[in-house]
């Protein structure tokens, strides 16, 4: 079941905050940015660059995925091995709220969302 709209835009209002202190300067955001995308009851934040070999395209690099799961309210943690599967975020595979998984995201202790 997807999120409701109410809680798409508090969601929205946190992950504008969180990507307004990491975003790169506007300058060389054509070259590397950075962005969410809702979808059902999942948020993932990725990075954005021109593709090395096609410089007209765009390429998106997943960095972390939460999902809220309705029946237990809580956000599953995920993050993107070399894999390119998703996978559980051992040290906290699930919070109550989504300042808790950005705080995890922001903090990157064991450099398992963005290296």
């Amino acid at each position: 079941m997807a999120i409701s709209e109410f809680e798409i835009k508090r969601c929205e209002r946190e992950m504008d905050k969180f990507l307004d202190a990491r975003r790169p300067p506007p300058s060389i955001r054509h070259e590397l940015d950075m962005g969410y995308r809702i979808e059902d009851q999942s948020i993932e934040i990725f990075s954005t660059r021109p593709h090395w070999k096609e410089p007209g395209r765009t390429m998106k690099e997943r960095h972390a995925k939460a999902t809220y799961v309705k029946s237990k309210g809580v956000w599953k943690i995920f993050w993107q091995r070399a894999d390119l599967k998703w996978h559980v975020y051992e040290p906290a595979p699930s919070v109550k709220h989504l300042e808790e998984f950005l705080e995890i995201v922001k903090g990157d202790q064991y450099a398992c969302f963005f290296g």
